[in-house]
């Protein structure tokens, strides 16, 4: 489904990602882990046109260098990106309908909402609530729901249990597979790496702007994985 050669990209001519092969196989959920600072957002940043890209992004057989993001959701793809950004000021039920901009099938639109409300009955619930009323993996919530309200066949999720509960986190990851299980293709990037690595098909270990390591998730009893994320245990 996606295909990355060679990718090189970074942020007012300075280098982040260096020369990066990726790939993400149709139905699968894909995770990116690795320490700050290796390009792990970049790289999702990088398939949604919104830093500086050298390369090939080849999605269903089309290069999406240089296509402008509006176009990369018409394509299929959707990004929920770091820090639950949604807007506070508006309800849910407003927060969902932003997401559909793209449409200009009303009944369309009411269609992919009521779906969205069946998968997340607790957004339902809240249509009417301020968004900022919500607790954080509510918030967090909803913004998987305002991009799922695209219709995407990928999705990319930027750190969806940053800052929560434990509880809300395994809310957060269960909804994700979930998700997986209809067919949408996920590539998550996550600094609790062991959940990632437990929910994905694969997994690639970024370093220093380079895949360090790929593989599935007998990852987890490499060594240097040990060491590194779970103090040798």
């Amino acid at each position: 489904m996606l295909l990355i050669k060679n990718l090189k990209a970074g942020y007012n001519g300075s280098e982040i990602l260096h020369g990066l092969d990726f790939e993400a196989k149709n139905g699968e959920i894909v995770a990116i882990i690795g320490p700050n600072g290796s390009g792990k957002s970049t790289l999702l940043k990088s398939i949604f046109n919104l830093c500086e890209v050298n390369g090939n992004i080849d999605f269903k057989g089309k290069n999406l260098v240089n296509l402008p993001t509006h176009s990369l959701i018409s394509e299929g793809i959707s990004y929920v990106p770091q820090g639950r950004q949604v807007f506070g000021d508006l309800t849910v039920k407003e927060n969902l309908e932003m997401g559909a901009f793209i449409f200009k099938n009303k009944e369309l639109v009411k269609r992919n909402l009521e779906d969205v409300y069946e998968k997340f009955p607790i957004l339902k619930e809240k249509e009417k609530d301020y968004a900022f009323t919500l607790s954080g993996g509510q918030q967090q919530l909803l913004a998987i729901a305002r991009a799922l309200i695209q219709d995407p066949e990928l999705l990319l999720l930027d750190e969806p249990s940053l800052g929560l509960s434990p509880k809300a986190m395994k809310e957060v990851f269960e909804k994700v597979c979930e998700i997986n299980k209809e067919g949408i293709t996920v590539i998550i990037v996550e600094q609790n790496a062991r959940q990632a690595v437990k929910i994905a098909n694969h997994t690639f270990v970024l370093e220093e702007g380079r895949i360090a390591l790929k593989g599935g998730k007998n990852i987890l009893k490499n060594k240097k994985i040990r060491n590194v994320y779970f103090g040798g245990e």
